[in-house]
């Protein structure tokens, strides 16, 4: 009787448009339409358990399977494809770095990741382990969250040579080198908008952000309140407990996955007959052996004092006269707890850049951010590696893949450092990209060059990007979309959905003309294919990423371009021109030979895979079987969604990759208004009725209005409201 009391005493606050009582250190958690949670605490311990709680009884299973892994216990629950991660993590936690930074972060810090497991373990003590995870599943620690934080941190760096690390071995090793696996990197799409191109003078941010599908890097959607001193909404990565994309009532923001490099190599010389010591300045050092034991299993590895061996089977060859070192700038980074809290209480543009420089700890994302003056702002400023140019003339090495190497063997060709650097080893804000506007600043994951073409960015370090270049298909499609135009929040939520295809726009009229004219194309072995049936499909197409009755064609023309991307083919006629780079390159190449052999090969490749050239893209981009709309980057998509082609035989596509969390947020002077879409729901439980309820509005186009004030929170006709005591 007491709780019933309690609770509606909470409701009628709720309802008059005030915040509940948070006084007495209660936290209240209000959850609106599709499981979206509000928190309200008197402080971040409280804010946290909140989040804690709403999180577990959304994800217990998805928490409990990243505390496994963290804790090197992949290989006992889920069998020895996890070694490499239990070695690469019992390595990790040997080495004590997350424990030796902890006391370094602030008290607010601390209190956040406390009590977010505070809250998780007291859901599961309410509502016991749930029975998809009952095995393996455990109460949580800080600790477990701040290596959760840490493996955030380092998701471009040492966490995608896992593998690589874990196998390097001295020649003569039975344990084969690995070879070098190139995951497809967070993208996304960060567009800002000014008073000089809004209709009615405010600031609206997209946020679009590309990520793994995958259970353990979703997004989640929250709302934290600690009343006159943190009000913020938006969405965090599983197990984090911030908002890492969203806004506040003065401002908006979003990230998109940053062009700098993170980690660099050093090129170790070794000491003759010696593998594991290497010579700096002709001195000799041994490298530092670590034993460690993981799923059973007990290897040998070795570092330098800069970082970990790495190895793979071809540019990284452990020889007996070289080895590399692989060293990251965002190892021991727990601060972008700190830095995404001052993000999140910055009143307007100056104040985010301030509290960029301030901290300095994003770990490898570029921010797009517009406020209530319509202003915007686009900010590198990161965790990069001091690699100045100079430098990298000095001692670069060349190597075979898309890294900066340097020379291992010279003791002045480390990192160098800034004075404005908060990290030593690292860049300072001073040397980093920076642009304010008041029209429109965006990133779609290429160099900040374009941020603004009216306003190029330059003078950066080569570390951070290049200038120049030609940019991505994706980018000259959001640069397109951005135009002179002026926008409402409506006419950005539009554009975003849209699922615009620009190489389909630039050349499927002269692809159809040229089979038409060839209904028999040689392939790549010189077989000759009948290409009347693709010809047919890419005739009636549209051109878009939408799905149903039109979009037969699309998958054929996903896949014909993928094609297209080997070596000696021309694809565009009009070639990269760095005096347009907005336009160029453009216009298809219809009568390249490469191009018609891709085109050819393209129909032979569903034919092998038993696939029918004019499949809907219904059949092969799916959810829990709900059609998804969106194409991929590199045809030219805005939305989008990797299913990657040409189809593969007996293999069934599912999504990898692509849009997740959406947010469009316009910051007026009476507060903001956000209208969201988290594509794969709140929860990854399928029993959950938050797993597919937004991909069903999803495939409607239709958004989540947000509710952000008290008023907006009351009114909603799903609220709910539990109190913790």
């Amino acid at each position: 009787m007491r709780r019933f009391l309690a609770l509606s005493l909470v409701s009628a606050a709720v309802l008059a448009g005030s915040p509940p009582a948070v006084a007495d250190g209660g936290t209240v958690i209000r959850r609106t339409s599709y499981g979206i949670p509000h928190v309200l605490a008197a402080d971040y311990r409280g804010v946290g358990e909140g989040l804690g709680y709403a999180f577990a009884e959304d994800n217990a299973c998805v928490m409990a399977e990243i505390v496994v892994t963290l804790s090197a216990e992949r290989s006992r629950w889920f069998g020895p494809d996890g070694l490499a991660s239990d070695l690469y993590y019992q390595r990790l936690n040997q080495s004590k770095v997350v424990e030796r930074h902890i006391g370094d972060q602030s008290r607010q810090a601390r209190d956040l990741v406390r009590g977010y497991a505070d809250g998780f373990n007291r859901h599961l003590a309410e509502a016991g382990p749930p029975a998809a995870c009952a095995r393996w599943v455990r109460p949580i620690t800080a600790l477990d969250v701040w290596r959760r934080v840490h493996q955030v941190a380092g998701l471009t760096g040492s966490e995608g040579f896992q593998e690589q690390l874990v196998s390097a071995q001295p020649p003569g090793s039975e344990v084969a080198a690995p070879a070098r696996v190139i995951r497809e990197r967070p993208g996304s799409n960060g567009i800002a908008l000014g008073r000089q191109a809004t209709t009615a003078g405010t600031g609206i941010v997209l946020g679009n952000p590309h990520f793994d599908w995958d259970d353990t890097w979703r997004f989640y959607q929250h709302h934290l309140t600690i009343p006159g001193e943190l009000n913020v909404s938006g969405a965090g990565l599983y197990g984090v407990p911030v908002v890492n994309i969203g806004h506040n009532d003065k401002m908006g923001w979003t990230h998109t996955a940053s062009e700098a490099q993170t980690v660099t190599l050093s090129k170790l010389t070794l000491v003759p007959g010696d593998p594991t010591s290497y010579l700096v300045d002709g001195q000799a050092h041994r490298m530092i052996a670590e034993q460690v034991t993981a799923g059973g299993t007990t290897r040998t590895l070795y570092r330098t004092p800069d970082g970990p061996i790495v190895e793979d089977d071809r540019a990284l060859r452990w020889t007996d006269t070289t080895a590399y070192v692989l060293r990251d700038a965002n190892h021991g980074n727990l601060r972008v707890i700190d830095q995404w809290l001052a993000i999140a209480r910055a009143r307007g543009v100056h104040d985010l850049h301030h509290a960029l420089v301030r901290h300095q700890a994003l770990p490898w994302v570029n921010t797009i951010a517009s406020d209530s003056t319509g202003t915007t702002y686009y900010g590198d400023i990161q965790v990069v590696p001091h690699v100045t140019d100079d430098r990298r003339a000095r001692c670069g090495v060349p190597a075979e893949i898309g890294l900066v190497v340097l020379d291992g063997s010279r003791s002045d060709c480390g990192w160098g450092t800034d004075a404005d650097a908060v990290t030593p080893g690292r860049l300072g804000p001073g040397r980093l990209p920076t642009l304010v506007r008041r029209d429109h600043v965006s990133n779609m994951n290429d160099s900040p060059w374009l941020t603004n073409p009216a306003a190029p960015l330059t003078g950066y370090p080569s570390i951070v990007g290049d200038i120049g270049t030609e940019r991505s298909a994706r980018t000259r499609l959001g640069l397109d979309m951005i135009g002179s135009n002026r926008f409402t929040l409506s006419t950005v939520e539009q554009a975003m959905f849209g699922n615009r295809n620009l190489t389909a726009e630039q050349g499927r009229a002269a692809v159809v003309a040229m089979c038409q004219a060839n209904p028999a194309l040689p392939a790549s072995d010189g077989s000759i294919v009948d290409v009347r049936a693709a010809c047919s499909a890419l005739a009636t197409w549209p051109g878009t990423g939408d799905t149903g009755e039109t979009s037969r064609g699309a998958y054929f023309w996903r896949s014909f371009i993928t094609l297209t991307g080997r070596p000696g083919t021309k694809l565009w006629q009009v070639p990269f021109d760095p005096a347009d780079p907005e336009h160029t390159p453009r216009g298809i190449d219809a009568t390249d030979p490469g191009v018609q052999r891709a085109f050819a090969d393209a129909v032979r490749a569903f034919a092998a895979a038993g696939v029918a050239v004019d499949v809907p893209l219904d059949a092969v981009q799916q959810y829990e079987g709900i059609p998804v709309h969106g194409c991929r980057g590199p045809e030219g998509c805005f939305n989008v969604i990797s299913v990657p082609g040409p189809p593969q035989p007996g293999v069934v596509p599912s999504i990898p990759h692509g849009t997740s969390f959406v947010m469009a947020v316009e910051l007026t002077k009476n507060g903001p208004r956000m209208s969201s879409m988290l594509v794969y729901g709140q929860s990854a439980d399928p029993a959950s009725p938050h797993h597919t309820d937004q991909a069903r509005l999803y495939v409607r186009k239709q958004w989540v209005t947000g509710a952000f004030s008290e008023r907006e929170i009351a009114r909603n006709p799903d609220l709910t409201v539990r109190r913790l005591r």
